[in-house]
């Protein structure tokens, strides 16, 4: 199967995307729905097992057969509330959550990264991009296609909606960093353009869930292998230590927030 996935402005939006992938055909275990947010439980009336499937990592949540104030077309998906920190609380809906730890509160803490939470396997170098949308109040629907007919069923519906392209995403994720890294960068007034390609493909290295936590020097075996020419490049290794200084500062940020109130 082929995972094709689509940020969205709003949940209204990705709700009604949801139905349109539905009515075209996709079934419900086809599709998931991430969105902000948190959901109370009722977990008495939901069959639930003891069993992790892989890739849940540290996944903890709380499953519900519908949600107050979804749409007609998701009430009774699974829906799974989790935390991520430097994320926050999250709802995950349809087939991302079917795998979820049951039992736990709303909102309990989970892993670092959208791999340790869904039973849904996305690209590692563009976690950090659905994160990011989570963050500032996105909502992102993950389709899984059968085939490519199927998959240029999706394409199509996505074409008519309000979906914004992870491409997209990805840029205005960096053009809200881009000023504060070329300020912190210390070289002549003008120069940072000339490097912003390599720094930039640092930065979002330090941000892979494989790399995540890890200095230079203990991620070098991974960086070599995916960046085997560029990791050795100064722009490059200022980037991934910048990288991992904004991840850290999300994490604290949040956590600050959360202890504040």
């Amino acid at each position: 199967m082929e995972a094709i996935v689509g940020v969205f402005p709003s949940r209204a939006n990705a709700e009604d995307t949801f139905q349109a992938l539905r009515s075209a055909g996709l079934a419900r275990e086809q599709l998931s729905l991430l969105t902000p947010g948190v959901v109370s439980a009722t977990l008495d009336a939901v069959p639930t097992t003891d069993a992790e499937q892989p890739g849940m990592g540290k996944a903890l949540g709380a499953v519900t057969g519908g949600a107050t104030g979804l749409s007609g077309g998701l009430l009774g998906a699974t829906v799974v509330s989790l935390f991520l920190p430097g994320v926050g609380p999250f709802l995950v809906l349809g087939a991302a959550a079917l795998g979820g730890v049951l039992g736990a509160a709303a909102g309990a803490a989970v892993g670092n990264t959208l791999e340790e939470s869904l039973t849904i396997g996305l690209p590692r170098d563009e976690l950090f991009v659905y994160e990011d949308a989570l963050r500032r109040g996105r909502s992102i629907v993950i389709a899984l296609a059968r085939d490519e007919e199927q998959a240029k069923t999706v394409r199509d519906v996505f074409t008519h909606s309000k979906v914004e392209s992870i491409d997209a995403a990805r840029e205005q994720w960096w053009l809200g960093l881009r000023d504060a890294e070329e300020a912190t960068y210390d070289a002549p007034s003008g120069a940072f353009v000339r490097v912003e390609q390599l720094h930039r493909r640092g930065f979002e290295a330090a941000l892979d869930s494989r790399a995540r936590g890890k200095s230079y020097d203990e991620a070098t075996d991974f960086l070599r292998e995916r960046y085997p020419t560029l990791f050795l490049e100064e722009p490059f290794r200022r980037g991934y230590d910048r990288g991992q200084a904004h991840q850290q500062g999300l994490w604290k940020r949040y956590t600050r927030e959360t202890t504040e109130e």
